[in-house]
């Protein structure tokens, strides 16, 4: 025999007899956020893993670890938010985006990488990190082995690292040109490109290579030497390399090859993994050629350079636009220091 309060609280029920759903229980603060930032935690730990030098294990120009590092950073943003609740298609691509943003801040905070990788990986650490949270994404919503997924996409890099620098790098070289019109004599312009002396930020500092951290450049001034023409040249950090005179007609063409020794490059005044002559990257010539025009001088300039790693076909654009834009930056450079010349002379 049911008591009257009984009888009240089954009045109070649903005409289908279904008891309501318990509101859902309000997460912790930020909980949005945290696996994502557990994404980024998993790959800096690998970043501090992958801390070999040039051509060794677990080098940080590995594309083991350029590949597969943002895209373990992606999966296990992924993972964790899906088992929250699940997310959505347009989740799974730019969740990782943060992820790895917050990976490379990290990576600067702790002063393991140096602003000029850092400016210029981001992008392709986005797109894996997206590639790899996508794949995550498809397995938690039609799969039931998500966890041994993610295990294999985080110890994909770390099986790799140790074996990839036994096979060779594939070899890529390029070339860029410039050219820019100089109201001033050949003979004018020739004597700058062989004494530009106490050059100041002020003249060559809009150069996108210089704003990200490359060193500034101090001077470059050719001299004869026991063994032929050097152009001798300082950059700011006190760096320092030879400019090795290989074609030399006066008022009408200049050509140097490049030569780097273990000390042009002070710790610090690049980051090391990437260093200039090394095994990923090298300057390999530079050549100026002088045209008369009327009113002046055409001049123009052609960098060619070397690309050692497993993700040519993405540093290769970054540096056509690195050196492109310095180039032009230089000839400017070199304008305003042969027309001014022109006009005090005046």
């Amino acid at each position: 025999m049911r008591t009257e309060p009984e009888e009240s609280k089954l009045a109070d029920l649903p005409a289908n007899d279904e008891v309501p759903a318990p509101k859902p229980v309000r997460g912790m603060p930020f909980g949005w956020f945290w696996p994502m930032f557990a994404g980024a935690a998993l790959a800096l730990v690998l970043r501090l893993v992958f801390s070999g030098g040039p051509g060794q294990p677990f080098s940080a120009m590995l594309g083991s670890f350029v590949y597969f590092a943002p895209a373990a950073c992606g999966a296990v943003t992924v993972y964790l938010a899906e088992r929250i609740e699940r997310r959505s298609w347009g989740y799974y691509l730019w969740a990782p985006w943060v992820a790895t943003a917050l990976f490379v801040g990290g990576t600067l905070m702790v002063f393991i990488e140096g602003i000029i990788c850092a400016a210029f990986i981001v992008p392709l650490f986005a797109v894996m990190g997206s590639v790899g949270g996508l794949a995550m994404g498809i397995v938690c919503r039609i799969t039931n082995w998500p966890k041994p997924a993610l295990y294999s996409v985080a110890l994909v890099p770390l099986l790799l690292g140790g074996i990839e620098p036994q096979w060779p790098n594939p070899d890529q070289f390029s070339n860029t040109s410039r050219t820019l019109f100089i109201a001033a004599p050949a003979e004018r312009v020739w004597h700058e490109l062989n004494a530009a002396r106490d050059i100041r930020p002020s003249e060559v500092g809009d150069a996108w290579a210089y704003r990200v951290g490359v060193p500034m450049p101090v001077s470059g001034v050719t001299v004869d030497t026991p063994e032929g023409r050097v152009r001798q040249v300082q950059w700011q950090k006190n760096v320092h390399f030879d400019e090795v005179v290989t074609e030399w007609q006066p008022n009408h063409l200049l050509k140097w090859r490049f030569r780097f020794t273990p000390d042009s490059f002070p710790a610090g005044a690049l980051d090391d993994h990437v260093m200039i002559g090394g095994q990923y990257f090298d300057l390999r010539d530079a050549t100026y050629t002088l045209t008369p025009r009327d009113g002046g001088t055409e001049l123009r300039v052609a960098v060619s350079w070397r690309l050692s790693t497993r993700f040519n076909w993405y540093a290769d654009p970054v540096m056509q636009f690195l050196l492109g834009d310095a180039s032009e930056n230089i000839l400017r450079f070199y304008k305003a220091r042969s027309e001014a010349t022109g006009a005090v002379a005046g």
